[in-house]
């Protein structure tokens, strides 16, 4: 097998490998109750329902 005559350099080798190390923004879901925008798998924070039911009391 062919193997490199001199060693890469960090800059080399992290700007090829900056395209894949970029963060996805977190996903978002519509609350069933009150339509507002919440985490998936997380009590919505403006009305409280959580899987179709009240989970915490919101005022």
């Amino acid at each position: 097998m062919p193997v490199p005559k001199r060693k890469l350099t960090r800059s080399r080798t992290r700007s090829r490998r900056s395209a894949n190390l970029k963060l996805a923004a977190p996903a978002h879901s519509l609350c069933s109750n009150c339509g507002a925008s919440r985490l998936p798998h997380v009590v919505c924070s403006n009305c409280g329902h959580y899987n179709g039911r009240q989970v915490i009391p919101v005022e």
